[in-house]
């Protein structure tokens, strides 16, 4: 049965594991084992006598010795178990809670009124210098922009024309109501992040252009939760195929062309915790070494008490040994190439299929699994510290079952960001990634929204669909409300006048002296410079007068002239 010691013991013994022998022990530690350890190291046990009876006894007290000279033993009787500290209150912060009271507020957690005041100024700044018929925009215009492009990614129509998107025949009417088409390519166009002219001539950091946006934003995703006991870290993709210095080819990704981001998400409900954009090589040109162990310590920092799981291109023995020292456990799928791995679980021949091999140190443990004929999967856990075997007809140990359960945090969050992501067709990558930015500002929006309010919207199937259409719809309110010229549109006219009669004063706290406006439909749609008529077809025809029964904007061919006898 596998020991038992404490923190102070289990940093001791790592830093020299040949102390283990004259380690402290007490005779009570196997009565603080729960039943299910028990259970769990009985049903090991038995699953691993089948294996272990193949191995001769003068093996077992020599030993495995790899090729650094890591001592492995095939059985787990000079294995204790290490206890990780507490990890504490989890879920949202009690900053976030005090925050939201809406969705729209939860999203504003993330998209903050620095970071919308920074690309305000910014993209003024642009518009003045490229655009000579340039208009300043200011928070409420550039929110209803962000808006926007979030109602699009939500009707899927993150792929289609923007003029499609404005038609008054295939699209929707809260895209003219909220601004124009003109308007709307002039700030995607002038959009920034810095100002380019101040951009230093020779500079290491790739990410220079949008670092002061990337700071402000993935330091907000810290303060607003703390992740459950499992975490996950794994890569993204940001798709881009433009010009990029550090766009990176990855072919098991969909798009397989991006920008890559190291992402550590909560295991329960994929929050993306904290993110790391990979921008090339250093400046020296020479390949990073044990860059795997770099990211995910850097990701993991200020963790305690977590299990982190991760793939093989980040799992080494040196990256487990130090996430101990932090009291953090790693369970991961490792390569093959590793010098702390024995040779004994490299080997598949004359093994059977569903079988499984473990080797043992003071902390840590490994298993060779052959799923299939030729097929070896190996993985290393500082979690486990028995050869339990699940029951089923694959026999899958449990250290595989864990692994699977947790591998999918990173996936699950692009699967569910993927299905209404704002993303849209761009040759900037600044651009792509601040898209990316607000995808991820949405999903974690939404997790801490349903974490307040769980009963929100409960029966619906699509609740997040709905908390993005509320988001963004709250977006463009401001921006519509204030709207002083109405659309050419009858039906994008009568949305506005809707919006901001909803949005008046009057219509929210009416009182009994309050006049009772009444205009009528030509007062209401009479516009004040020269429109094109409503009722021509392919002809641009533009003039002042307006229908007096219906309100639509008319030319002299489709208008009739009465006189004022008549007209009554």
């Amino acid at each position: 049965m596998a020991r038992r010691y404490n923190a102070e013991e289990a940093l001791r013994l790592i830093m020299d594991p040949d102390s283990e022998e004259s380690a402290p022990s007490s005779g009570d530690e196997s009565d603080t084992f729960s039943e299910e350890e028990t259970e769990e190291q009985e049903s090991g046990s038995d699953s691993y006598g089948s294996e272990s009876e193949s191995e001769s006894g003068e093996e077992e007290s020599a030993g495995w010795i790899s090729k650094n000279g890591t001592r492995w033993s095939p059985t787990n009787a000079e294995t204790f178990r290490y206890v990780p500290a507490a990890t504490g209150r989890t879920g949202p912060t009690l900053y976030a809670l005090a925050r939201i009271s809406d969705p729209l507020s939860s999203f504003s957690l993330f998209l903050t009124d620095d970071i919308i005041q920074h690309i305000v100024s910014m993209t003024n700044l642009q518009g003045r210098r490229a655009m000579a018929d340039w208009r300043d925009v200011d928070s409420d215009e550039l929110r209803a922009y962000v808006g926007l492009i979030i109602l699009a990614g939500v009707y899927h129509s993150r792929n289609e024309a923007t003029i499609s998107l404005w038609s008054e025949k295939s699209g929707r009417v809260i895209f003219p109501a909220t601004m124009s088409e003109k308007r709307f390519r002039h700030i995607t166009r002038a959009v920034r992040f810095d100002d380019r002219l101040a951009r230093p001539t020779h500079s290491d950091d790739k990410l220079g252009p949008f670092r002061k946006i990337w700071d402000m934003w993935t330091h907000r995703l810290e303060m607003m939760f703390l992740p459950n006991k499992d975490i996950c870290v794994d890569e993204q993709l940001v798709r881009f195929k433009g010009r990029c210095s550090f766009r990176q080819y990855m072919p098991k990704k969909p798009g397989r062309y991006g920008l890559k981001v190291w992402a550590v998400c909560d295991v329960e409900t994929s929050y993306a915790w904290r993110l790391q954009l990979y921008t090339g090589k250093a400046a020296t040109g020479r390949a990073e070494t044990n860059q795997g162990m770099r990211v995910v310590l850097e990701l993991t920092e200020g963790l305690q008490g977590h299990s982190v799981t991760c793939d093989n291109s980040f799992t080494s023995y040196p990256l487990s040994v130090e996430l101990l020292r932090r009291t953090n456990t790693l369970v991961g799928t490792i390569r093959k190439n590793k010098p702390e791995l024995p040779p004994e679980l490299l080997q598949t021949r004359g093994r059977g299929i569903f079988s499984s091999v473990f080797a043992f140190t003071s902390m840590h443990t490994a298993v060779s699994y052959v799923p299939r004929r030729g097929k070896n999967v190996l993985l290393l856990s500082s979690k486990h510290q028995t050869p339990g075997i699940c029951d089923g007809p694959k026999r899958k140990p449990h250290i595989i079952r864990d692994y699977n359960r947790c591998k999918g945090g990173v996936d699950k969050l692009d699967q569910a960001v993927n299905d209404y992501s704002c993303r849209r067709r761009t040759r900037r990558w600044l651009l792509a990634l601040f898209h990316h930015l607000l995808d991820i500002s949405l999903y974690n929006g939404y997790v801490l929204w349903t974490a307040v309010d769980p009963a929100w919207q409960r029966n619906k199937g699509y609740r997040r669909r709905v908390y993005i259409e509320q988001v963004g719809e709250a977006l463009m309110q401001p921006c519509i409300a204030r709207r002083e010229r109405l659309p050419c549109s009858v039906l994008t006219a009568e949305f506005v006048r809707q919006a901001q009669a909803a949005a008046s004063p009057d219509a929210a706290d009416p009182s009994p002296d309050a006049a009772d406006p009444s205009p009528g439909p030509s007062a209401a749609i009479k516009p004040k410079l020269r429109r094109q008529c409503q009722l021509c077809r392919g002809k641009r025809k533009r003039v002042y007068s307006v229908c007096h029964k219906c309100g639509n904007v008319t030319c002299r061919d489709h208008s009739l002239t009465t006189c004022r006898n008549c007209s009554t």
